[in-house]
């Protein structure tokens, strides 16, 4: 069915890019932060194609388009994509062109790409400048295509901003900026430059509202060991938070002015710029008179590596988060096939109880909550107009997280509703395999997820499958959901960092196995890395459980469990029900005694 909507728009797009001269445009997923998910406003891409996936990148050209995406999307993607006769490229498969290789291959000599510079990254801009260099290829930045068609384009954000208090941060402002201060100078830098969101919020003690769930202000940061400059939208802020910003010496500027501001800076300065995260327009303002000194902010190792105060809100907020999930397959379990649920309901159903929580103030993520088939599309959301009615029987897939004044939350569980495959209960059973693997590592300082990654994988590798993303990513303290550099995986691509896991640094553990039209598994804990014993060997390390929600034992085939791995289980059940058993019913209670009970293993339960 063609989807002509899209058609027009592209047709609309392609005149506008010969009127400019523009042979090739490219349309990332990001705002002008290389955020990872955004404001409705820079959702430029998804209005040019309907892909609404938070990872993924248009390329639109006179005979076609195509668009990028992750494994995570293909079968969210193909979906969307039909009938608007954009061609998806599966990143990372086989015999698949990066967009860089694809331009390589079909761009002519002396033709022009063109972009918004605002939204693409320094390290991309820069590396298709070097690559394309031999084909003198024309690069048009600094104009956004869209502004010409999108009409009704949503209004720029401005939402309310807040100050943190010092009591739930941890650390003050003053602290935090001597701390980036000294690194920047270490790294060889006298100014930086600080354009990522959360990095800002993180250090100023404020935040925001300017992006669904990420609680993050449209900011930009200047600081030199003798200025502190913030650019902000005043709208944004009540007289509160201005007093605030007053009294820690912050030269306050609106968020408009930015550009200006930097252009105008006297020359010579060295100032740090994170070349995955600033964007290539910032870079050739900033290179025409300054020395730019490419690291990473560092803010983001700071930020990563959660203080005593953060971690100690966190172990509190996990356990009601922990224990509002409980109730909820509690309720899921008593009631299917007695009243109507829905994958919407249910979401409602569970973000009521979070709300309950007098700490939560917002959901971290919009929550993932998928049926039997759908469950197969790893970032899938219901919708109003399409979505599945759920049945007591195969299984049900909620991937979901609060914001709390204390912590930001993500879990996963797939809830057995009844009745299920052979097939599936082996895949169930060798996800919480590889889950509590990862949950009992032990390993020595200087390790990478990518060291760690093969203990959650290891068992569905066995099976000869995969999963088609990271096993784990960092989690933000009352900030997004995602967040960086720890990570578990196998591989790194452009723009991912690999870092050592540090004691403090929290990250989730989430494997997982998706068989398309049939069903989606995925158990997901967030861990704290600690210190373990110190010996002539070195530092040993281990992972702390933030989250205590049951495994489905409904769902576990114990004959294809080891011995190692039946005492994992058994260890986390019992660990589940003495810690959330306290704040549930009598019937609730019940019920998780037999839930978290292990088949030929009491004497650890």
């Amino acid at each position: 069915m063609e989807n002509k909507v899209i058609q027009e728009r592209l047709f609309s797009l392609r005149t506008v890019m010969k009127e400019e001269g523009v042979d090739f445009y490219m349309m990332p997923t990001a705002d002008f932060h290389n955020s990872e998910y955004v404001n409705d406003y820079f959702k430029v891409r998804e209005y040019f194609c309907n892909f609404s996936g938070s990872n993924g990148t248009l390329l639109v050209w006179q005979e076609g388009a195509g668009l990028w995406t992750d494994g995570r999307y293909f079968i969210q993607a193909e979906k969307e994509l039909e009938g608007t006769t954009v061609e998806l490229f599966r990143m990372q498969d086989e015999g698949v062109p990066t967009i860089l290789e694809f331009l390589q291959q079909h761009m002519k000599k002396g033709q022009t790409l063109g972009f918004d510079g605002r939204v693409v990254p320094m390290f991309q801009g820069m590396d298709y400048e070097k690559k394309l260099a031999e084909k003198e290829v024309k690069f048009v930045y600094e104009q956004d295509l869209a502004e010409q068609i999108w009409k009704e384009r949503p209004a720029f954000p401005a939402g309310k901003v807040t100050v943190l208090d010092e009591k739930l941060a941890g650390k003050s402002f003053a602290e935090k900026r001597a701390e980036v201060m000294k690194k920047a100078g270490e790294d060889g830098a006298d100014s930086l430059l600080l354009t990522k969101l959360d990095d800002i919020m993180w250090l100023f003690n404020i935040r925001g509202c300017d992006v669904e769930c990420n609680p993050v202000a449209m900011s930009y940061a200047w600081l030199t060991e003798e200025e502190t400059v913030l650019f902000i939208q005043s709208a944004a802020m009540d007289e509160s938070v201005k007093e605030y910003l007053a009294a820690k010496r912050v030269d306050v500027r609106e968020y408009k002015t930015a550009v200006d501001y930097l252009k105008n800076l006297s020359a010579g300065r060295k100032v740090l710029m994170d070349k995955r995260q600033c964007s290539y327009a910032l870079y050739k303002i900033m290179s025409e008179k300054q020395t730019v000194v490419e690291k990473n902010n560092p803010t983001e190792l700071l930020k990563a590596v959660k203080n005593p105060t953060e971690l100690a809100n966190m172990e509190q907020v996990y356990l009601k988060d922990s224990v509002a999930l409980t109730k909820f397959i509690y309720w899921l379990k008593t009631n299917i096939g007695k009243q109507e649920i829905t994958e919407i309901t249910a979401a409602d159903k569970l973000e009521a109880l979070r709300r309950e929580i007098p700490e939560c103030f917002d959901l971290s993520f919009p929550s993932i909550s998928a049926y039997g088939a759908n469950a197969a599309m790893m970032h899938y959301e219901p919708t109003p107009e399409n979505h599945a009615v759920l049945k007591p029987e195969g299984l049900y897939l909620i991937d979901s997280g609060g914001q709390y004044l204390g912590g930001t939350t993500d879990v996963t569980r797939t809830i057995a509703l009844g009745p299920v495959t052979e097939e599936q209960k082996l895949h169930y059973t060798m996800v919480a395999a590889g889950m509590l693997q990862m949950t009992n590592a032990r390993w020595l300082y200087g390790c990478t997820g990518r060291n760690l990654d093969i203990l959650a994988r290891q068992p569905i590798w066995n099976m000869g499958l995969d999963y088609k993303c990271g096993t784990g990513h960092g989690v933000g303290y009352i900030l997004n959901v995602h967040e960086g550099p720890q990570n578990l995986r196998w591989r790194f691509t452009d723009g991912q960092t690999e870092a050592v896991i540090e004691a403090g640094m929290d990250v989730t553990n989430e494997p997982g196995i998706y068989i398309e039209g049939s069903h989606g598994i995925r158990i997901e804990n967030v861990m704290v890395a600690e210190n373990d014993v110190r010996n002539e060997y070195g530092q040993f390390m281990h992972f702390r459980t933030l989250t205590w929600v049951p495994i489905d034992m409904e769902a576990i085939e114990m004959k294809h469990l080891n011995d190692v791995q039946r005492c994992f289980l058994a260890a986390y059940q019992h660990e589940v029900r003495e810690k959330i058993s306290p704040y549930l019913t009598p019937e609730e209670a019940e019920w998780l005694k037999k839930e978290t009970e292990v088949p030929g293993t009491a004497v650890l339960a």
